[in-house]
């Protein structure tokens, strides 16, 4: 049997199921969602897209948040923890290194998340200030690599390091259940806006009419399956560490397939706000990250009150992103307090100073961040979660299904563990394999 850490310990937990799954959701509702699945909807055969993304999503993607959040409530901590313990049991060598790969995967998300937040603080304020309404198409391209946008992912790194300092409950949960219910009201103000636009039909039309043709072509299969992994933040810890804030009477099934649903109604939520305005405007709906620094600004340069929706716009990014950013500094967090004496506050910071040293040289050279971004999103995180997936299916010394039952409603069958076994297992590593080969499926 492997060791597990004793229930009757002072660990921090959320003190509702909907506080943890709000929370979830914010650590997977990023700012890729945002710009990622409105350009593959519409890219990829439109509604045809939605059948091999539902597909994935709620057959790989759920189970991959049941075994991470499984993970995590079974040992009551992170991925570091379980996954030595795990190795410990089954005598495998080099069990520190390899369990510290999830958190430094996860690390390295919110060293180059952080710029970014940065660069959309900037644009949040140009909009407060209606200087936004003056700012050229090259402006995004002069502000980020430079050092001017240094002060603001520094900025972004303290919003996000007092959140973490707060803990779980006072903390994470509680600005989870404050920011979420506030970005959806957000979400949907601006897409009833975007939908009254003229010629906005063609936005719809570029997300929701099926292009059948699209389902034989492998390239939609892949993109699909690299969204769905991509979209519920399966990476070996930031989920890890929220299933170890869980307790037994935590139904981790259903959470996980609440997680994905939202989650995902929410990227097409955001797909319909910006895709029809886009359209309306006709600028490229394929410019990827740009699409929020450049084509969103011109939108709203051309619109009646176009500061005031700007300012909304930039709001409910910054609320989507910090969510997320969250959750990427708690993992590596959990990670130092487990392996170390330092409590939480000294380990946040400790963190949050690291994160910075590392973000300057990416923050004024791009080149160098998006070499480092490749490096995180196509390689280091993926592998975190395969070593978590076999940590789960395959080296576990006990009986994983009770684990995941606990607190069930409606308890798994033992199906479930042959498929994560030979399905999602596989799929894992192949996203791994075709991430490589094509510069990042995710």
């Amino acid at each position: 049997m492997v060791e597990k850490i004793s229930h009757k310990n002072n660990r921090e937990t959320f003190s509702s199921k909907f506080g943890f799954v709000i929370s979830c959701i914010g650590a997977a509702l990023g700012l890729g969602n945002i710009w990622m699945f409105s350009y593959r909807l519409g890219t990829y055969g439109g509604a045809v897209f939605l059948i091999p993304y539902f597909l994935f999503v709620f057959l790989l993607g759920t189970t991959g948040l049941i075994a991470e959040f499984t993970f995590g409530r079974t040992f009551r901590s992170g991925s570091m923890v379980g996954i030595r313990k795990v190795f410990k049991s089954r005598n495998l060598k080099g069990s520190s290194l390899i369990a510290s790969i999830p958190a430094l995967g996860l690390t390295g998300i919110f060293v180059f998340y952080s710029i970014v937040i940065g660069w959309i603080l900037k644009y949040f304020s140009l909009s407060i200030t209606g200087e936004i309404k003056n700012i050229s198409p090259t402006y995004f391209d002069l502000f980020s690599g430079s050092i001017s946008s240094v002060p603001w992912m520094f900025l972004a790194l303290i919003i996000t390091l007092s959140v973490v300092y707060l803990g779980v409950s006072k903390g994470i949960e509680r600005l989870n259940k404050i920011i979420m219910p506030l970005l959806l009201l957000l979400f949907l103000i601006l897409t009833i806006k975007s939908l009254s636009l003229p010629n906005s039909i063609k936005g719809v039309e570029y997300l929701l009419k099926p292009k059948w043709e699209f389902l034989l072509d492998i390239k939609t299969w892949i993109m699909a399956l690299g969204q769905a992994f991509f979209t519920v933040s399966l990476n070996g810890c930031g989920m890890v560490v929220y299933g170890s804030y869980t307790d037994d009477k935590f139904d981790i099934v259903s959470s996980s397939f609440a997680t994905a649903l939202f989650d995902t109604l929410a990227a097409m939520l955001v797909a319909f706000m910006i895709m029809p305005a886009v359209f309306a405007f006709g600028l490229n709906p394929s410019s990827g990250p740009s699409l929020l620094f450049i084509t969103v600004p011109s939108i709203f340069k051309s619109m009646p009150y176009g500061n005031i929706l700007s300012t909304l716009f930039f709001l409910s990014i910054i609320f989507a992103a910090i969510s997320s950013s969250v959750n990427m500094l708690e993992g590596p967090v959990e990670a130092i307090i487990s392996a170390t004496k330092l409590n939480r506050k000294t380990a946040s910071i400790l963190i949050t100073l690291v994160a910075f040293i590392l973000a300057v040289p990416l923050s004024i050279n791009i080149d160098k961040f998006n070499n480092f971004t490749d490096f995180i999103t196509i390689i280091l995180s993926p592998i975190g979660a395969m070593i978590v997936a076999l940590s789960v299916f395959f080296l576990f010394k006990g009986n994983i299904l009770a684990e995941i039952n606990k607190g069930c409603k409606r308890p798994l069958g033992n199906w479930f563990i042959l498929f994560g076994k030979f399905v999602f297992v596989p799929f894992t590593i192949l996203v791994i394999i075709l991430g490589v080969l094509l510069g990042g499926i995710g």
